[in-house]
């Protein structure tokens, strides 16, 4: 694994590298270290305003070509977010990092845990509200309920816990945003409650059964009802016809 000082190198090498690059007008660290909570296995998130008249796309080709020759890293995925790209990397010693990019009139805070590191932030409002956010949150968390109980209707007993675990997951992170904490990923699930984890733990499957599947649905629909206050009159509304979902024949 690597090493706080092969950490702390390829952290300073990629501010030298944003820096001497004229299209990377700010740079800000999030994650662990925006959180003040770096420790021995953090990885590295930092996040780019690139100015709005350069293309993102060639900006992230040529960063990825120059780590690639000068540090070894290997490119894994992308991950769009609005105007936003994250590109996640590998470097030697199994050491993750996450690289974002966002046009500058848009690059701002998008979470508590953001602190600047050079440039400046966009005054710009964002244009998705917290109550928007939370009614997907919860949205997903129905879609994901229902599929659940079809797909053990129909023995996909593998793809129904899918199905179940997402929907706790979501459970979750409303429960998260009650607390404000971070739920994404779920950076900040260990830091809920004890009694209200106690009440998600039984949410886990036991086995890929029908049985215990359909007992697992039960305590994971139930959170996420619970934890819908930002949409209550939704969650109300729809909890009758969501809570069919748990009788033992649909038929």
């Amino acid at each position: 694994m690597f090493s706080l000082e092969d950490r702390e190198r390829v952290r300073e090498r990629l501010l030298e590298h944003a820096r001497a690059d004229s299209r990377v007008r700010s740079a800000a660290v999030v994650g662990a270290e925006g959180r003040g909570e770096l420790d021995r296995w953090s990885d590295i998130d930092l996040t780019f305003g690139v100015a709005d008249e350069e293309s993102i796309p060639e900006v992230l080709a040529d960063w990825t070509r120059q780590l690639g020759e000068e540090l070894d890293a290997v490119e894994l995925f992308d991950l769009p977010v609005g105007s936003s790209v994250y590109r996640v990397f590998l470097f030697p010693g199994n050491l993750q990092v996450d690289l974002s990019f966002t046009p500058q009139s848009e690059f701002r805070a998008r979470g508590p845990h953001f602190a600047l590191l050079f440039g400046e932030v966009s005054e710009r409002q964002a244009g998705r509200s917290q109550s928007a956010a939370a009614r997907e949150e919860f949205g997903r968390g129905v879609h994901h309920a229902v599929r659940a109980r079809i797909c053990i209707e129909r023995g996909r007993l593998w793809q129904a816990e899918y199905w179940v675990s997402a929907l706790r997951d979501h459970a979750l992170e409303l429960a998260c945003r009650r607390y404000g904490l971070d739920g994404a990923y779920g950076r900040d699930f260990d830091r809920l409650p004890p009694e209200l984890l106690a009440r998600l733990e039984v949410a886990l499957p036991r086995s890929v059964d029908r049985a215990e599947l359909l007992r697992a649905l039960g305590p994971a629909l139930e959170a996420l009802l619970h934890e819908a206050d930002e949409v209550r009159e939704l969650a109300d509304e729809l909890a009758p016809g969501l809570r069919e979902l748990l009788a033992p024949s649909l038929e």
